[in-house]
């Protein structure tokens, strides 16, 4: 996934419009607890859960998102990759975006941060033709279980009625990745707060070399020179503050670009796993893999008891993971191992993130990787549209939430999770 420079596509009217509103909702989402309009149902759940967790902290996170575009750039998002398979059809979609945050304790700002990014969001629409009518679907005003082709015919909890374009398209997966590049505004703002300490460095040193001349006690008497020593050292320090901007700015992305050297060593993995798996499964698709493990991982970590989520098989979570309060993709998820074992294929994961971490001393930011090993079955066909927050029992029909309940309510018999998806099976940092 990434820029395509080469095949540049804008994402149509409606669905640039619902991202941009996902996008904008998402500060009174995390901040809040507020409904996040044209999200799938386990990301609702998953921002549900972030809230809590900094809630449970006794913290205020203030978060907000912007957009960055110098003028005359399109208002759009850009598509980048897409899959489908018989349902629905999936599309990854970017934009230059800014983030906030302002971290209070107590009504003081503990931690802050504004960061460049770009936004990437996963839109998901229905395929011409076939539409998925029995599918378990979340009312987007409820909350209330119930298939496609039912809320098409009226919620039968809250009486709302929906037609398919009101369910359809809707957000699937999202995260930022930090923005390198810079728009003209950006640049100009970050040289105007370099250039006082170029032309302070710049007095300095005049006063190093003829201190008789500028002191401060020395130009107070020779008015001549402190006006030209005003504006020498200020039409000076534009070059020179900008030559020195620039090279603060190469030496800044020679430094990430160090800090994100361990993320170069996922490159080939994602060829040789898809390859692997298309022989196994010819509908696999790397991207929908990825957001599937996200969105495992984020469940996770921000849970209050993992061994109650259905789909969690691993032990007990390293302590650690209770004081994240933020969980960002970072744009890098490699394959370590990959075992198939009759009907199973197991892999195991290194996925990168950007954390932003909440303990009783301090609040800081700091990149980490975790290790997660997923397993699935191999002679079930892929649902792209999947959910952990609805599921039906394959015994009774019954439509329930298989991230509070490991047994259907309705019939008791347990949901083997594990037949209709990936699980996580092991989650390590």
């Amino acid at each position: 996934m990434g820029y395509n420079f080469f095949h540049i596509k804008e994402v149509s009217g409606v669905f640039s419009r619902k991202l941009d509103d996902f996008r904008d909702s998402l500060g009174a989402a995390i901040s809040k607890g507020c409904n996040i309009p044209f999200a799938d149902s386990d990301i609702s759940y998953v921002l549900k859960l972030q809230n809590d967790r900094i809630r449970s902290k006794g913290l205020d996170l203030e978060y907000s998102t912007y957009t960055r575009r110098d003028q005359g750039e399109s208002s759009r998002f850009i598509a980048a990759s897409d899959w489908e398979d018989a349902h629905y059809h999936s599309m990854v979609c970017f934009k230059s975006t800014g983030v906030k945050r302002i971290v209070k304790r107590g009504g003081s700002v503990v931690y802050h941060d504004d960061i460049r990014s770009v936004f990437y969001g996963t839109i998901t629409d229905v395929t011409t033709g076939s539409h998925p009518d029995n599918d378990p679907y979340s009312c987007p005003n409820c909350g209330s279980v119930s298939t496609v082709s039912a809320l098409q015919n009226g919620c039968s909890y809250c009486g709302t009625r929906f037609k398919m374009d009101e369910l359809f398209p809707k957000i699937t997966s999202y995260y930022f990745l930090e923005d390198a590049g810079m728009t003209k505004k950006e640049l100009l703002s970050g040289f105007l707060k370099f250039y006082p300490f170029t032309a302070a460095a710049m007095y300095i040193l005049c006063c190093i070399l003829k201190p008789e001349v500028y002191l401060p006690w020395n130009l107070i008497h020779n008015i001549p020179t402190l006006i030209g020593m005003i504006f020498g050292i200020g039409l000076g320090s534009i070059p020179v503050g900008y030559i020195f901007y620039v090279y603060f700015l190469f030496m800044r992305l020679i430094y990430k670009a160090i800090a994100n050297a361990g993320k170069m060593g996922t490159a080939g993995s994602r060829t040789k796993f898809e390859s692997r798996m298309k022989r196994i499964s010819p509908e696999f698709s790397y991207e929908y893999f990825t957001s599937k493990v996200l969105s495992l991982i984020k469940t996770a970590v921000f849970s209050r008891d993992e061994s109650q989520l259905m789909f969690y098989g691993g032990g007990a979570l390293d302590p650690k993971m209770k004081d994240i309060i933020d969980l960002n993709y970072g744009g890098a998820l490699g394959c370590k191992t990959f075992v198939e074992e009759g009907n199973f294929v197991t892999v195991e994961t290194r996925a990168y993130f950007d954390v932003l971490y909440a303990n009783e001393n301090k609040v800081y930011s700091k990149p980490q990787v975790f290790s997660a090993t997923l397993r699935r079955r191999t002679d079930i066909p892929v649902n792209f549209n999947f959910s952990m927050t609805r599921i039906a029992c394959p015994s009774c029909g019954a439509s329930f939430d298989a991230t509070r309940l490991k047994n259907c309510p309705y019939c008791g018999n347990q949901y083997d999770g594990i037949s209709d998806d990936w699980v996580l099976i092991d989650l390590k940092i």
